[in-house]
């Protein structure tokens, strides 16, 4: 059976979710034996990288590093928007709770999508934006912010929210002969030798064979996720795939129990499955069509 680019778009969008959330997962437990995130940014990139250029190297046409004509700018752009939508995104988890911040990040597959309709005129319908608005609200069910916390923190958090529009859209003008590992090999060591500022200030901790194992792990997902975000970027309809970034509290909620032993609570299940029926809704109206 031939997917239609909708589908394919939904299915990596999913992937890609799941890759970045598996990282986090490596990431927070390696930080929470002792290794600072600015050293375990350089060691998830280090390996992330060569094994990018490995991939790379080995695909159909060799290895792209600098591209020429209009894809050297949308690549740079791209990678404007991924380290300046990290450090935003970590310098405002340094002053706020983390679900304040993540209900802010929420607002993404909505800016996406509109941004999307903006500019390339690409149609919502009712339909699509009704089953966007109910997954939001089970997102809201799930992390419950505060307003009483939203300050010029939270501004921060919208400003990364905008980088990460700029670094998705950015990618939507790839042409069709740039291969998804050049951007995602430039994301990769533009993210880590921001990580190596950090390290340079703070100095380099000694490591541990548990530490490399999972910083090792943390890198094959940030792979795979790096690679599936630019490929969803380039098909199916953004109106479509964005919403399924809300899988990623989906996957967050199953790997925070089984790694941290953290249990969601009633409301949080309900949430999560509100945000299950949006998009199995918009996957069954996408196969209707």
């Amino acid at each position: 059976m031939t997917l239609s680019d909708n589908t394919r778009g939904i299915w990596l969008m999913c992937a890609s979710m799941l890759a970045f959330t598996l990282n986090d997962t490596f990431v927070k437990a390696v930080i929470g034996d002792g290794l600072p995130l600015s050293q375990a940014i350089v060691l998830r990139g280090l390996v992330a990288t060569l094994g990018l250029l490995v991939i790379a190297a080995r695909s159909p046409g060799g290895l792209h590093l600098l591209p020429r004509g209009p894809d050297r700018r949308y690549l740079t752009l791209r990678t404007i928007g991924e380290v300046t939508a990290t450090v935003t995104f970590l310098v405002a988890l340094t002053h706020m709770p983390l679900a304040n911040l993540s209900a802010i990040m929420q607002f993404l597959p909505l800016a996406v999508t509109l941004v999307a309709a903006l500019l390339f005129k690409t149609p919502i319908g009712w339909l699509r934006l009704a089953a966007i608005l109910v997954g939001f609200g089970g997102v809201m069910l799930i992390i419950r912010p505060g307003a009483a916390d939203f300050d010029l923190w939270s501004v921060l958090g919208l400003a990364s929210v905008a980088c990460v529009v700029l670094r998705d859209l950015s990618t939507r003008f790839f042409s069709p002969n740039l291969p998804s590992t050049t951007g995602a090999l430039w994301a990769s060591v533009a993210v880590t030798l921001m990580g190596g500022v950090g390290v340079a200030g703070q100095g380099w901790h000694p490591l541990t064979l548990q530490a490399v194992a999972e910083t090792t792990a943390a890198a094959g997902f940030l792979i795979v996720g790096y690679l599936a975000a630019i490929k969803v970027m380039r098909v199916g309809d953004l109106a479509v795939v964005a919403p399924f970034r809300y899988t990623s509290l989906l996957f967050a909620i199953l790997l925070g129990w089984a790694r941290f032993g953290t249990l969601p609570d009633h409301l949080t299940l309900i949430g999560g499955a509100v945000v299950v029926a949006s998009g199995v809704y918009m996957l069954m109206h996408e196969r209707s069509r």
